[in-house]
């Protein structure tokens, strides 16, 4: 007796004349190669770079302040007029750039940043002594060792604050690169002459830490001429600080932005080639919807 034709089911056991494991020449017929790869260009992934080059100047310039503040070069006073310019630039940029922000979240805001402020200040005397015992050479090494897991671990494509009208709160890999920034400019400070400069330092990295990601995705999600022009602007202000402060800086730092913007998106396009990935019926079924809808 023939075995009857072989038909695929998704549920129901063996079919008779047919072992369990068995496919017949139309299993293969579904098969799609590469569907769900996406086709990039070298000029697409170099502007999507540059949020990446535009924070390392970001940060860039946090250190050239930091070495500054340290030779005591810059005085309590300018930092904290630094300070005030810097908190009257952020807001007037959110309140230009943040369609959904009403006046009961500004408000919010100030609240926050009132408190936040305060805190710091009655701060300030614990951190001035914090790492008295602790050798200067091993502040450094520390000081650029979290500075590198917080630029390896940020978000380079949100906020670590949550911006208004965003849907998606930040991420565990955000958070631990933002405790990175703050425990090194924690230990930055503690190596000030007085409590006003401790204050100011840890006033002003914050500051930058905690709200410049917040300013710059505004900035992106108001208009991509804009980031892009205050991107270039910035990368220059950068490289011509960190220029004033050590021309073998200035050089690596002018190789690590060529890297980020140049290098690794040719990268990326030339890898591109060698991905293969095989779709067909053998595949988990995917929800073709959101599922918190």
């Amino acid at each position: 007796m023939e075995p009857s034709k072989w038909k695929k089911v998704a549920y129901g056991g063996m079919q008779l004349g047919y072992n369990d494991n068995y496919t017949d020449e139309s299993f293969l017929e579904e098969m799609v190669m590469n569907a769900n790869v996406v086709k990039r260009d070298m000029p697409k992934v170099m502007l999507d770079s540059v949020s990446i080059t535009q924070y390392v100047c970001i940060v860039s310039l946090v250190v050239s302040v930091w070495a500054h503040t340290l030779s005591l070069h810059i005085d309590e006073i300018s930092l904290l007029k630094l300070d005030i310019a810097l908190l009257a630039l952020g807001f007037s940029v959110l309140l230009l750039t943040a369609r959904q922000l009403s006046i009961q979240l500004l408000s919010h805001y100030l609240l926050n940043i009132s408190f936040f402020i305060s805190g710091l200040y009655v701060l300030a005397p614990i951190y001035y002594t914090l790492t008295r015992s602790i050798s200067s050479d091993s502040i450094v090494a520390l000081t650029v060792s979290l500075l590198v897991i917080h630029l390896f671990l940020h978000d380079y494509s949100g906020s670590t604050i949550r911006p208004p009208g965003a849907l998606k709160n930040p991420n565990l890999a955000s958070n631990i690169s933002l405790n990175a920034s703050i425990v090194a400019s924690v230990l930055v400070a503690s190596r000030l002459p007085s409590r006003l400069h401790v204050f100011t330092i840890m006033l002003f990295s914050l500051q930058v830490f905690l709200f410049a990601p917040l300013i710059t995705f505004c900035i992106k999600k108001y208009s991509n001429k804009v980031h892009l022009f205050f991107s270039f602007a910035l990368m220059s202000m950068a490289l011509s600080v960190v220029y004033q402060l050590h021309s073998m800086l200035f050089t690596l730092l002018l190789g690590l932005l060529f890297f980020i913007s140049v290098v690794c998106p040719y990268w990326l396009i030339r890898i591109q080639e060698y991905k293969f990935e095989i779709n067909g019926p053998w595949d988990e079924a995917k929800l073709c919807f959101d599922i918190t809808e």
